[in-house]
């Protein structure tokens, strides 16, 4: 991948329905290059697919968190399980801050994020939690 692929990317990223006529125009080439650029990216897997975002604030009925997770022991595939069985987590990610885990939380109501996040600081092998409620997107 090159610049010009990475730059082709970002735009994409911003507007992953962006017509090829108005990408060229942007990127200065022909209709034809983007084509085939695009062509090549998703043959060779970097470019995996087009997904639609939406605007997190339009569904004001879902509770958004993030929880940084510590961890003790030794079992790291069972408490990945067990975190990632809970319906409310919708993400985990690894990281090599203060946390050993960050998860994506999302739930319906206070009590059922509360019910969540009981559920993951009972799991054998964490230590500790901290959870920040995500109040808007900006």
């Amino acid at each position: 991948m090159d610049d010009f692929d990475r730059r082709l990317i970002a735009l994409l990223r911003l507007d992953g329905r962006m017509p090829v006529a108005v990408l060229a125009a942007k990127l200065q080439v022909s209709r034809g290059t983007i084509q085939k650029r695009l062509d090549r990216l998703i043959s060779s897997g970097a470019v995996r697919g087009f997904t639609v975002r939406t605007r997190q604030e339009l569904d004001e009925t879902v509770l958004r968190a993030v929880m940084g997770v510590r961890t003790t022991g030794k079992k790291p595939a069972a408490l990945i399980k067990a975190l990632n069985g809970i319906p409310e987590v919708v993400s985990l990610y690894t990281t090599n801050g203060v946390w050993d885990y960050i998860a994506e939380l999302r739930a319906e109501s206070l009590s059922d994020l509360d019910r969540a996040l009981r559920e993951v600081r009972s799991i054998d092998g964490v230590a500790s939690t901290e959870t920040s409620i995500l109040l808007g997107a900006v």
